[in-house]
């Protein structure tokens, strides 16, 4: 299981070169809005040291870490919704991302062109919201009157009804899906797919100054802000890991723009990692908090799902403490559990199965 982040923003406000950044990649980020057309994807490595500590323990020949697809998505502006720049075509490329990263420029540079003139964090933030909103308004409102109109039994239909005329409210007044209160009927459509109902966090695109973002953060109610400055974590991408960590210690950071982001993705949408390791591969897995280890076997094939006997599991700490499975055992440390055990973070696993 990977999950996709969808770079959106405003035009010129850095979601390439952020996009670069995180990717490696050298797509163009040109100085003129609309300079990304078709979104460009990339699937980057998630850090994960304790890998290397698995393979080392039994010398694995190969080291697989999880991954996340990154997706730059074209600027959006003012009249998405309906259709103005490129607008369409773009929100329908934001439903096919499990998280949002919305780009705002904070940055001030007269020699980079913002398509409202100057920037403004707030402003940009919110017209971009507002186009997210009212997309969700014109399919909510769709899906209204083809349920009123439909001959079919519905289970619950006038009380369904009543609800999505509530969430339609709730979006006239310019607020997101994701902060409505969805009652049970309207948490079992799959097929309503709102826009602002997935989860989203803030990339600040910064320079040295950062003052703002304090504000930012409660004008909009926004709990989760990445700030990036891509000058400086440019430079830091180029390093080593060990001349990474000199150099963020000497910013007073801990982590990388990549790693920063990842755990708010992580965190988002109530992801964890367990492991998998033998002589032949060492794996990083990432799977839903409350998955089972029914469920986890799943990610890995499902013919291991179907076909679960047991889950023969330690945490890392001990495997590394213990020096692998024999030590493990020998400490009495090593678990066998059932099909519904809720898998930990950092689970090191054996599935057994039979098929």
């Amino acid at each position: 299981m990977s999950f996709k982040c969808g770079l959106v923003g405003m035009p010129n406000v850095g979601k390439s070169s952020i996009f670069n950044l995180l990717t490696k990649q050298s797509i163009s980020a040109e100085n003129y809005p609309f300079c990304t057309i078709d979104p460009n994807n990339a699937y980057v490595e998630v850090p994960d040291a304790r890998l290397k500590e698995l393979a080392e323990i039994n010398k694995s020949k190969r080291v697989i870490n999880a991954a996340i697809e990154f997706v730059d998505i074209a600027g959006l502006i003012k009249g998405a919704s309906e259709g103005e720049g490129l607008g369409n075509e773009f929100l329908s490329h934001i439903m096919k991302t499990d998280v949002i990263a919305h780009v705002v420029r904070f940055f001030q540079d007269d020699d980079v062109i913002h398509v409202n003139g100057s920037p403004n964090p707030l402003s940009d933030f919110q017209d971009i919201n507002l186009e997210l909103i009212l997309s969700d308004i014109t399919v909510t409102q769709k899906y209204l009157n083809n349920l009123k109109k439909s001959k079919r039994p519905i289970k619950n239909k006038i009380e369904l009804i009543n609800d999505i005329e509530l969430l339609l409210k709730h979006l006239s007044n310019e607020k997101p899906a994701r902060v409505f209160q969805y009652t049970d009927n309207l948490s079992e459509l799959t097929d309503l797919k709102l826009l602002t109902n997935k989860p989203m966090f803030v990339i600040a695109n910064v320079d040295e100054n950062i003052k703002d973002i304090d504000k930012f953060r409660a004008d909009n109610e926004v709990e989760m802000i990445v700030p990036i400055n891509a000058v400086v974590e440019q430079e830091i991408a180029s390093l080593n890991r060990e001349e990474q960590q000199i150099f963020l210690q000497d910013l007073g950071m801990k982590e990388t723009a990549l790693e920063r982001i990842i755990k708010t993705g992580y965190d988002l949408l109530g992801l964890k990692t367990f492991f998998t390791s033998g002589e032949k591969e060492s794996r990083a897995w990432a799977a839903k908090k409350n998955f089972n280890a029914s469920e986890c076997s799943g990610i890995i094939h499902s013919d291991i799902e179907k076909g679960f006997i047991r889950a023969e599991t330690i945490s890392y700490d001990d495997y590394i403490k213990f020096g692998g499975e024999q030590g493990s055992k020998n400490n009495g440390v090593w678990r066998q559990e059932g099909k519904d055990y809720l898998v930990q973070e950092g689970d090191v696993i054996y599935f057994r199965f039979n098929v």
